[in-house]
């Protein structure tokens, strides 16, 4: 019987390789930073193999995050209970968004990050929000 992919996984995992992908760097790369192969960084970003708590803080300093990071976006209580019944996987962002986001974040001046943030809001008639930031 093939083992069943557990969300939480799936979610941490989609996590990791955000960001990877946002710090600019390869699965191998990241790979040979803690001794792994590429295929090994791909399980876990797919969610088939379960990150360890070791190693999942072994990711969180490579990638300048806390460990809190990879569990941000899951419900509390009992959804995280590990059953994954009401646990949501995060959405996977296409290749160009990452892109794009990982260029934002390289932007120096903040009011130059808001301008850009305000005219895409335009372009793509959502509203503008004051209290974002």
């Amino acid at each position: 019987m093939p083992r069943v992919r557990n969300p939480i996984d799936a979610h941490v995992g989609a996590r990791l390789r955000l960001r990877r992908t946002l710090a600019g760097m390869s699965q191998t790369e990241l790979g040979s930073k803690i001794g792994l192969t590429f295929q090994q960084i791909q399980k876990y970003e797919k969610g088939a193999n379960r990150i360890g708590a070791g190693r999942l803080f072994q990711f969180a300093e490579i990638l300048g995050v806390p460990p809190s990071f990879f569990f941000d976006g899951l419900p509390a209580g009992p959804a995280a209970n590990g059953d994954g019944a009401e646990v949501m996987e995060a959405p996977v962002l296409s290749r160009d968004s990452m892109e794009l986001l990982r260029a934002y974040n390289s932007i120096p001046n903040e009011n130059v990050r808001r301008r850009i943030l305000a005219l895409v809001r335009s372009m793509s008639g959502e509203a503008e929000s004051d209290e974002r930031g």
